[in-house]
């Protein structure tokens, strides 16, 4: 037998059964079968009594003797209860779904075992399904371990390919463990972190001897997987520092000092200028950046941006800054030609629904280098947008762009430009740790001077009134409101009703204000009407879906009221509450909810009143929904670790990061006798496995 061996083949499988196995499971070959991990396991050592028995999440075992069995039927549903007693009590069995078969193999008055999960309903204990096992004189040699339980399905059990079937092939599998599996960790880490060997991780890992060896077995698993993840980024890393050619940009010249001295709005945070510089080295060297720029809703990333254009401008390159909606790309220029404005630079924006004749000129300013800054969406990427020298590119929220899409802007010069990606949403620092691993990482990690932390309180209806008149007067203060209400992504009709009646309710209740409507279905006129409506302060409030969740800008609104906050995910209700909080003023953020709250939002709504830092959001919004949703749709897929969990493990990954860090630095080759092991094990297992993560 070996690794690569067709299931077929195992002892107990043959042809039939590989065939099911392989369409319902995915597991074709004995490696397979390996890597096919128990998702619980049953503690066979213990038996417990009836009297002492209580409801928990746990299967448990008893030993006793069925002495009845009925049918019973409730209107059309049928179910088979059977008593089941020992000599501290009685409890029911129960099956909601039986063959005739099944009935009459039911051992009655014999001693048996039986396995299952506890309910309690009227104070009444009962075993759902229950595991049954014939009593043996001697038990089997290997029932003082754990038993494996491994993920199932109906089909495959309706076709006898029960548990039991699981356990003995992988019985016969483990056996083989001596030939078939191979050390892929030299000595010198086995020794430091007191690692079992490979194989006895697998046998552990199906058969533990104990609890004790199961976390064992199980850490060294999770290691492995976070240990080769990181290596492959790691490797990626060097191979980007050592081959990917940059056009150096040695030169801080007059556009950079000139702006710095004369047009900066307000002083730089210490954080903005730790990045500023990190860029800065970074872009001296003939080497193509890679790095991504995290900071919260606003820090101040487009400034930073900025600057980088200006030393790309004084190095005789042209930067283009690209964002993943029209609104977002137009906040971006509107921002930048606000701060351009004393200067004589050419900045533009190129969107889809830029006019045929902005077009024309965009491209003959490119194309002479006329035009040293152009922001825009995927227009950008057409093939008849050509640079004369593209030097820089910065992504805004580059989870939202596809790999291809990317491809094609390092295409546009033939030394690919400098790369810098932003994102206004904290990525939790296992993600970071683990997805970025080939990127510099700078985070901008303090607001800009005489901001005020947002005040954020959660209201429920019978508040409303409160609500009210505190906005009225934060109103009469000459400050802005901001209503805004959920997206049911089933329905937009009942979205579009459900913002009409905000709206009625809204202006019924300010008949002395004017309010501005805002929603996704507007075309980008008519939203630009409505924005510059209460932008310029003629409106006092705004009515509006979650499309202000980016790319709206009024330092003088400071209240929102986010009305069915409990609809919102956190990391939406942390950017919305960004969108005030802009001026000197002090802002406040409303999170309105109906009475009743599930346990998942009375955390985010707990989480938001309890701090505004974007980075702990961060991390329990992924404890709240995993580490996949938050990489966005590009990563979907990517999170396929079998036993690593991004959430719970980050101490693994930081000792594996560190781990690999150390040995890329002391051998990047991996040509050393003692780590041949690990190349060996890479090049067979992991190369190219992580091409989907590709940034330049």
């Amino acid at each position: 037998m070996e690794l690569s061996t067709s299931i077929e083949y195992v002892k107990g499988i043959g042809p039939e059964k590989a065939k099911l196995i392989k369409n319902v499971l995915g597991v074709s070959t004995v490696e397979d079968f390996l890597n096919f991990y128990p998702t619980r396991y049953l503690d066979k050592n213990k038996v417990y009594k009836i009297a002492q028995l209580q409801e928990s999440s746990i299967e448990i075992q008893l030993k006793g003797k069925i002495t009845s069995v009925q049918e019973i039927q409730t209107g059309k549903v049928k179910r088979l209860s059977a008593k089941f007693n020992d000599d501290t009590g009685m409890m029911d069995l129960v099956w909601f779904q039986y063959s005739k078969w099944m009935v009459e193999q039911l051992p009655i008055n014999r001693e048996i075992y039986i396995f299952g999960k506890i309910n309690v309903f009227n104070n009444q204990f009962s075993m759902p399904h229950p595991e049954i096992e014939i009593e043996i004189d001697e038990r089997k040699e290997n029932d003082n371990r754990l038993r494996p339980i491994y993920p199932s399905s109906e089909k495959l059990t309706k076709r006898g390919l029960h548990q039991k079937f699981f356990q003995t092939v992988l019985r016969n599998i483990c056996k083989e463990i001596p030939n078939l599996i191979q050390e892929n960790l030299p000595d010198y880490m086995m020794n430091s972190f007191k690692f079992m060997s490979r194989q006895h991780t697998y046998l552990n890992i199906h058969f533990p001897k104990d609890l004790e060896h199961f976390e064992k077995a199980n850490n060294r698993l999770k290691f492995e997987e976070s240990f080769f993840f990181q290596l492959g980024f790691g490797l990626k890393k060097l191979h980007h520092k050592t081959q990917s050619h940059g056009n150096p940009f040695p030169v801080v010249g007059a556009h950079f000092t000139d702006f710095y001295a004369n047009n900066l709005p307000f002083e730089l945070t210490n954080a903005q200028k730790r990045v500023l510089k990190e860029i800065r080295l970074d872009m001296k060297k003939p080497i193509q950046m890679n790095r991504l720029l995290q900071g919260d809703v606003g820090s101040g990333k487009t400034m930073v941006a900025l600057l980088t254009m200006l030393i790309a401008m004084d190095n005789g390159f042209q930067s283009c800054l690209m964002a993943p909606t029209e609104i977002l790309a137009q906040q971006h220029f509107n921002g930048i030609k606000e701060l351009l404005a004393e200067t004589n630079i050419n900045v533009r924006i190129l969107t889809g629904s830029s006019k045929a004749s902005e077009r024309k000129i965009i491209h003959q300013e490119l194309e002479s280098g006329e035009l040293s800054i152009l922001v825009g969406t995927h227009a950008v990427l057409e093939d008849k947008v050509k640079f004369k020298n593209l030097g820089l590119a910065i992504i805004d929220e580059q989870h939202r762009f596809g790999v291809a899409q990317r491809a094609k802007l390092w295409a546009k010069n033939k030394i690919p430009p400098h790369i810098l990606v932003m994102t206004a949403t904290p990525i939790p620092r296992t993600l970071a740790m683990s997805f970025y691993s080939d990127l510099d990482v700078s985070v901008i990690d303090e607001m800009p001077v005489g901001r005020k932390p947002i005040i954020t309180a959660h209201r429920r209806e019978k508040d409303r009134a409160f609500v009210y008149n505190f906005c009225r007067d934060e109103i009469k203060k000459g400050r802005q409101v901001y209503f805004v209400y959920p997206l049911i992504e089933e329905s937009e009709t009942l979205d579009y009703k459900n913002l009409m009646e905000g709206l009625d309710h809204v202006m019924n209740s300010f008949p002395d204000y004017k309010v501005s409507m805002l929603h996704g279905k507007m075309k980008p006129a008519e939203k630009d009407t409505a924005m510059n409506y209460f932008a310029s302060g003629e409106a006092e409030i705004m009515v509006a879906t979650t499309v202000i969740e980016v790319g709206v800008n009024v330092p003088n609104a400071s209240v929102m009221v986010i009305e069915s906050s409990e609809r919102f995910g956190l990391s939406q209700l942390h950017q919305l509450r960004g969108r005030v909080g802009r001026g000197a003023e002090q802002s406040y953020c409303i999170l309105m909810t109906s009475d009743k709250l599930s346990k998942e939002s009375r955390t985010r709504i707990k989480t938001m009143t309890e701090t505004n830092d974007g980075f702990k959001i961060s991390e329990v919004d992924m404890q709240l929904r995993g580490p996949g949703d938050i990489l966005g749709t590009q990563q979907s897929g990517v999170v396929d670790f079998k036993r690593l969990d991004l959430v719970n493990d980050s101490a693994i990954i930081k000792a594996t990061k560190k781990t690999v860090e150390k040995i890329l630095e002391a051998d990047p080759m991996l040509a050393k006798p003692e780590n041949l092991v690990i190349k060996n094990y890479y090049v067979r297992y992991y190369k190219g496995k992580n091409k989907w993560s590709k940034i330049s």
